[in-house]
């Protein structure tokens, strides 16, 4: 009765939306979540003093080592877009080509890629798709069932983000036309708008991301994103030899558990508030911490994987190791991100990458 009371006070305490217009599911540890962000505020609050000396002056971001340092340890909300812009390059583009986001939308109209954004916008783990290569959406899923766990993005909210989110992709649609709509995409540019609440803004993020940060994640032959889950797997086999063996046992690829991990950047799979600390990152250093977040998942839960004895079972885990406490308290789940996985050198990742990509392009 004592526990059950607790877990009703905390529900009547923490806010059924969260910061970013998420709804909380029916089954969330109010009790859990109060007892980790009672933690986490005095964390976030010693950080934001310390970001607004950093930033104070209002001139661009630099990097730096102090800068690196300070995203790891996160980016208050209100600093966030600008942090973004600054070290991922998307201010600079944005700052050269005035004009461009308004001329991409006001241009000719394609109206398969109209059709692709408005039809192929929501991600579960239903079909099979061979553009991504893992399990992807319901056709019946639209615009409006992005995030429908979303009030912002809800028919009748003031103001309505699913004309927000349109425009950007479709612009960018027009932007690089070799990628055009891709799944996936929806959600990425979906959680830019709630950070940055710009349409601007968020194209020219969008563009960091695909354009240079996770180039050919998400072109037709999509061999970027084929490579990078081909590293992991590598990466596996040797940081964790047991767990490459259970997979190879089972003659399981790695792109039918980590796909969505690599194609959604870990959106719709963990806390928002982890994947955008993980996203701070993910800007600042580039996609290498992809392979830190996956494996310290992977290593905090190895026994919990070698339990399973088939794939569906091994499928299942994978899920499994995507929630629960240890991602909801994001800011002991970051520093485990850098500690967890041991060396991950630039130039090694570069080498990976090298031999896995001639290795698919061999196997054609």
């Amino acid at each position: 009765m004592e526990s059950a009371g607790r877990a009703q006070a905390a529900r009547d305490r923490v806010p059924r939306i969260d910061p970013y217009g998420f709804e909380r599911p029916e089954d969330f540890d109010y009790a859990a979540y109060e007892e980790f962000f009672s933690t986490y505020l005095a964390i976030l609050t010693r950080r934001a003093i310390k970001w607004s000396r950093l930033l104070k002056g209002g001139g661009g971001v630099q990097k730096s080592m102090t800068l690196k340092r300070y995203i790891r340890k996160g980016i208050p909300l209100e600093h966030r877009a600008r942090v973004w812009m600054g070290v991922s390059g998307a201010q600079a583009q944005m700052d050269q080509n005035p004009g461009y986001y308004c001329h991409l939308l006001r241009g000719e109209r394609d109206d398969s890629l109209e059709e692709a954004i408005r039809t192929e916008t929501a991600l579960c783990l239903s079909i099979i798709c061979p553009r991504t290569l893992g399990l992807l959406p319901p056709s019946g899923h639209y615009m409006n069932r992005t995030f429908p766990d979303n009030v912002r993005f809800r028919k009748g909210s003031d103001p309505c983000l699913q004309r927000t989110l349109y425009n950007v992709l479709l612009a960018y649609g027009h932007h690089n036309r070799g990628v055009g709509y891709c799944q996936g995409m929806n959600f990425i540019a979906g959680y830019l708008i709630l950070v940055t609440r710009s349409e601007e803004e968020s194209f020219w993020l969008l563009d960091a991301l695909i354009g240079r940060i996770l180039p050919d994640y998400y072109s037709p032959s999509m061999l970027g994103l084929k490579t990078d889950q081909e590293v992991l797997g590598e990466l596996v086999r040797t940081k964790l030899p047991a767990v490459a063996a259970l997979m190879d046992s089972h003659g399981l690829l790695w792109t039918l558990v980590v796909s969505r991990w690599f194609i959604c950047l870990f959106v719709d799979i963990l806390p928002v508030e982890t994947v955008l600390r993980i996203w701070d990152c993910l800007f600042n250093e580039g996609s290498k911490i992809i392979f830190r977040v996956a494996l310290t998942l992977i290593k905090q839960h190895q026994a919990l994987i070698l339990e399973a004895a088939s794939i569906p079972d091994i499928c299942e885990k994978f899920k499994e190791i995507t929630r629960g406490n240890f991602v909801t308290e994001c800011h002991t789940f970051m520093r485990k991100i850098f500690s967890e996985p041991g060396s991950l050198s630039r130039a090694s990742i570069a080498r990976l990458r090298e031999r896995c990509r001639a290795r698919l392009l061999a196997q054609g």
